[in-house]
């Protein structure tokens, strides 16, 4: 349905966010300042004590500095209420005294049609319910009990029975006054191909309704009580209703699980999800018998940032999350991403809760893998790196991976945790090289070894506290200008940061780049990375006397302060870069002696280089020719003490 143009603008103008918000929480007077419109309560999306849920009245918007969810009225009851968008205009229309619009004819229709289907679908749901206590159910109800579904849990599932026959469903429903179009369009029955009757979708089947987030039923999952059967699980076929790659199970419940503060977990099939529930893991969801679609996992991403996949650990499991991390790849973002839960082999979910029971499940989601150690594996796992051409195989294969990243800041976070996985890999038992001698200096030193202490000898000239100077005053311009963040997006993506503290800042800022008030990204910086970070970063004397930093400063100043620091920065990392691929050159030929000479003799071309740029006027950061220079050294056998 579509609004006439400003009928939105009138609502957000007549309803005060405080009230919609004050039905569902206790605010804190204390802080609160209820003249100004200035509210707080502690967060009805996630456990808490404190008051860390603002509202601020006047204009409109909800921010919880805890769990970091935000919006407007509309959002806060779509997300509180489990409506869609227009249900949620309904709703505040009616408190707000407005009339809704005339609906088109069309969307009316439309809407009235799938309220008919899902109806037949309730009518279909409450069939199988009652068919389960029958007789004709008694061996739906023993597998039940075998797999030790309580009676409670059956009902909180509303799980039915599909009895033998063509007919059953068919007859009761008509036999109610149902058109037969309506059965037909709803998946619960097909035409016969022969001219007869049409006959049920599902038949001697224990029944799974399957409801979206509104409650409705939508569709049906099966499971077959013939171990001969074709299918062991059947889904409803795809209707008005139901679309299977843009639905998950138990979807209602586990939202609502999740808001309050619990990990979303991804499990397989719809008896993990229940066998779940029913030991108190409620935000549990699950694919209807496909592997996860693109829309799925958008979906999951709405109910939590970073929802943990469950999988078998048997091969199929494991084929699974494999395939969803190339899905995942180009959709990830710094708030947006997965974890990986592999059951121990042989167990699956249910498996697990009953003979271990529930906490053994959360431990294990406790202990959960981050996405980029589960590619780690599938790109090294059963492999042998014992030559250079498979080396240089294994850099491509996680390149062209990590390229799939279209989130530059988080790609180049990627790139740092591979690059420290593969020095484990390749240095966890370094040995020894071929025997012999090494320019008179006794045997050759160990692969690696002497490498990583030539490369760290060398880069830890070059990592001073002029650069963290540097990166402090873009942060904090940053913070004072806000705005800048969007229009320098592309360079903040990709800047490497020294010091978790910096990291942390600037992941955040990239996180709020739609935030453009200052003193409300301050606090949303303080709840995400603290306090302490942020009182040292303005402490820093070069950060207070920058002109840029001020919020009043002029803007032209502000963003050529900005592009220069960056370009400087950007400089100084050039000359790291040459330096390291310098002594990459260097493999096999190190030692600690050539470590110092190599490291006296780059201090020594930098103070050259540094003297030379003051003279010329400049700021003493050209980078020069570094790597030819070093590569000089090795053709004159630096490492070779000369004989006087």
């Amino acid at each position: 349905m579509s609004l006439p143009p400003g009928f939105l603008d009138e609502l957000r103008n007549r309803s005060s966010i405080a009230q919609v918000v004050g039905r569902k929480v206790m605010w804190d007077m204390r802080k609160s300042n209820q003249a100004k419109g200035d509210m707080w309560a502690p967060c009805p999306f996630h456990k808490e004590k404190s008051a860390s849920f603002h509202v601020d009245d006047k204009k409109g918007y909800y921010y919880c500095f805890g769990c970091h969810a935000k919006g407007d009225a509309l959002g806060f009851i779509k997300e509180t209420e489990n409506v869609s968008f227009m249900e949620a205009v309904e709703i505040l229309a009616r408190e707000a005294g407005m009339t809704m619009p005339a609906r088109d004819p069309q969307a009316q229709k439309k809407a009235d049609r799938r309220s008919q289907l899902a109806e037949v679908m309730e009518q279909a749901a409450q069939f199988y319910r009652l068919q389960l206590k029958t007789g004709a159910g008694q061996a739906a109800r023993d597998y039940l009990t075998r797999r030790e579904m309580s009676q409670q849990t059956q009902d909180q599932f509303e799980i039915g029975f599909a009895p033998d026959g063509w007919q059953n469903l068919w007859d009761h429903l008509t036999g109610k006054g149902v058109a037969e179009e309506l059965i037909l369009a709803a998946g619960l029955a097909k035409a016969s191909q022969k001219g007869g009757k049409p006959y049920d979708t599902f038949r001697n089947r224990i029944m799974f309704p399957i409801r979206d987030p509104r409650k409705r039923c939508i569709a049906f999952g099966g499971r077959a009580m013939d171990p001969n059967d074709n299918a062991k699980y059947l889904n409803s076929p795809e209707t008005e209703l139901f679309d299977k790659g843009r639905s998950l199970y138990n979807h209602g419940p586990a939202r609502e699980a999740a808001g309050k503060g619990e990990p979303l977990i991804v499990a397989e099939g719809y008896m993990d999800v229940i066998a779940l529930a029913a030991a108190g893991i409620k935000a549990t969801v699950a694919p209807l018998g496909t592997a996860v679609t693109e829309t799925q996992l958008q979906l999951l991403w709405r109910i939590s940032p970073e929802p943990v996949i469950a999988l078998d650990g048997d091969t199929a499991g494991l084929r699974a999350a494999m395939r969803l991390i190339d899905l995942a790849l180009p959709m990830l973002s710094a708030g947006q991403s997965m974890r990986f839960c592999i059951l121990p082999e042989g167990l699956d979910p249910d498996d697990l809760v009953r003979t271990k029971g529930a906490d053994a499940m959360r431990e294990l989601v406790a202990n959960s893998q981050p996405l980029v150690h589960l590619l780690w594996q599938r790109e090294t796992e059963g492999k042998n790196f014992d030559s250079p051409e498979r080396k240089a195989a294994l850099d491509q294969s996680l390149r062209a991976a990590l390229a799939k990243i279209q989130d530059g800041n988080l790609r180049n976070h990627y790139g740092l945790e591979v690059k420290r996985l593969r020095a484990e890999l390749f240095n966890l038992n370094p040995t020894p090289r071929a025997r012999g001698e090494w320019k008179g200096r006794g045997k050759f030193p160990e692969k690696g070894v002497a490498v990583a202490s030539t490369k760290n000898s060398l880069l830890a000239q070059s990592t001073d506290v002029e650069e963290r100077l540097r990166e402090a005053v873009i942060l904090a311009i940053l913070i004072a200008h806000p705005h800048l963040t969007g229009e320098y997006l592309s360079d903040l993506e990709t800047l490497e940061l020294h010091g978790q503290d910096h990291r942390m800042i600037l992941g955040a800022l990239l996180r709020h780049t739609d935030e453009l008030d200052p003193e409300r990204l301050k606090h949303i910086l303080e709840a995400e990375v603290g306090v302490a970070p942020l009182e040292k970063l303005w402490s820093l004397s070069h950060v207070q006397i920058a002109p840029a930093v001020r919020a009043s400063a002029d803007q032209t100043l502000t963003r050529m302060t900005l592009a220069e620091e960056l370009a400087k920065l950007e400089a100084r990392r050039g000359v790291q870069r040459e330096i390291e691929d310098a002594v990459e050159d260097l493999d096999g030929v190190a030692d600690e002696a050539l470590t110092w000479r190599v490291g006296q003799a780059a201090e020594a071309r930098n103070a050259s280089m540094r003297t030379k740029g003051l003279e010329d006027g400049g700021d003493g950061e050209d980078s020069g020719s570094m790597k030819d220079y070093l590569q000089s050294l090795i053709d004159g056998e630096i490492w070779v003490k000369k004989s006087r």
